[in-house]
């Protein structure tokens, strides 16, 4: 059982190491004096395995072109936006030993196991840096059966803005509402809204004062959550100060939100607040976790009966269970890409400037060696990517190159990401981005 003071501290920390330094709430979205073309990333991390067989068109065992090819029946969605898709086979992940999931090694390139604090910051957080800053520059959700969302709206397993500081992911509608759209709405969700805003000012103030008292090693602790409920009550006074430009954005609630039938009506819900985090300005960079990063997950609003660690070991292949979970998987993206290609930006679209990226944070299934990490992307960041393609990679490549490349896109000059001299010499065997993937 959650206890009031876990929640409030996964709130508070999660929202400090979400939100780093204070923006003001005229830099929302990327000031056009800049010159900068705003540009964001999507991060979708479906558990249990990424099976390359479900993705990669029959036939297609050589890098080409995706224009005559058939894609396979669980990503049967993305057959009219193949010219914006881009198949990846043949990168690894071996040393992240990913077994039932790398956790925040998926997403970190390195070792990663259950119970086991990120031992860096993970390629989502570091680009929410190196991406034109918003007033939340970074967001994380997770999707997850009914009774674990319920019981436990926050958790910590993808993502991390350093060594030892997870960022936690947000699964409850409802909370997440409130602390991206409550100052903009009425009745009971805006009561809800000023009672949960009071509580983290007294929070707040009652932590502070307390906190003096520890000794110096808990006090620095303990004023890492005063931060964070520092940096909750900031943020939601600098949305209050855009409230018009949001109100454009806000999604409606419904049933859905607060009598859900099934687990993926707030799945949907979450991915609607999600997408207007992002359409709004918000947010530059997304992550969701299917199956929050583990090896749960439940999928009953599909017709699924099965949950959990059972579905992990199951074949992908023809299997009917997952060709419905993919296929959902498949039409979530494709919700996101056609409300970002709606939004008008710059010459073009919010869609021509962004990057979906698809995977699971365990490699191409569960109980893997990671020597097989299958990717998707989805749009080409503003030309940056290669689209419309299949890649075939030889395997010695590690997931820290992809990752390298996204950095190289968002103009920072790197040739590694999270791996040492030492490291790479055995598990990359070469430098820089991959050629391959960029345009």
């Amino acid at each position: 059982m959650l206890s009031r003071r876990r929640m409030l501290q996964g709130i508070a920390t999660s929202t400090s190491v979400a939100l780093g330094s204070s923006l003001a709430p005229e830099r929302l979205l990327a000031s056009p004096a800049t010159n900068t073309t705003p540009k964001r990333i999507v991060f979708f991390m479906q558990n249990q395995g990424f099976d390359p067989k479900t993705c990669i068109p029959d036939g297609m065992t050589n890098s080409g072109s995706l224009a005559k090819a058939k894609l396979p029946e669980p990503i049967s969605a993305l057959e009219p936006y193949k010219e914006r898709l881009h198949i990846i086979n043949g990168l690894h992940g071996i040393h992240t030993s990913p077994t039932h999931s790398a956790f925040f090694g998926a997403l970190g390139g390195y070792r990663g196991s259950d119970g086991v604090p990120p031992s860096a910051s993970t390629i989502d957080y570091e680009l929410s840096k190196a991406l034109p800053q918003t007033l939340l520059p970074h967001l994380c959700i997770g999707m997850d059966s009914i009774e674990n969302m319920k019981t436990k709206p926050t958790i910590a397993t993808l993502s991390a803005s350093g060594a030892g500081s997870p960022i936690f992911m947000h699964s409850n509608p409802n909370h997440l509402y409130q602390m991206l759209f409550g100052g903009i709405s009425s009745g009971n969700i805006r009561l809800q809204h000023e009672a949960r805003s009071s509580v983290f000012d007294q929070v707040e103030m009652l932590a502070a004062a307390k906190g003096r008292s520890l000794p110096a090693s808990g006090q620095r602790r303990y004023d890492q959550y005063v931060q964070g409920f520092k940096d909750v009550n900031g943020l939601r006074t600098r949305l209050d100060t855009v409230a018009d430009h949001l109100r454009k954005f806000a999604p409606i609630v419904d049933e859905r939100y607060t009598a859900p039938e099934f687990e993926t009506d707030w799945h949907d819900c979450l991915l609607d607040l999600g997408i207007s985090a992002l359409t709004s300005g918000i947010t530059n960079t997304l992550t969701i976790g299917s199956g929050r990063g583990e090896i749960f997950g439940a999928w009953k609003g599909l017709g699924i009966d099965q949950q959990g660690h059972s579905l992990g070991h199951m074949d992908q292949p023809d299997n009917p269970i997952w060709i419905k979970i993919r296929q959902y998987n498949s039409r979530m993206l494709v919700r996101i890409m056609e409300k970002l290609e709606s939004v008008p930006e710059g010459s073009g679209t919010m869609m021509d400037n962004t990057l979906i990226v698809y995977t699971s944070n365990n490699a191409d299934k569960q109980h893997t060696s990671g020597a097989n990490w299958p990717v998707m992307l989805l749009g080409n960041l503003d030309g940056a990517f290669k689209s419309g393609c299949f890649t075939q990679l030889d395997g010695k490549r590690p997931i820290n190159a992809l990752y390298t490349s996204l950095l190289r896109a968002a103009g920072q000059n790197v040739d590694r990401f999270n791996m040492d001299d030492k490291m790479a010499k055995k598990f990359d065997n070469s430098t820089g981005p991959l050629k391959e993937v960029l345009a």
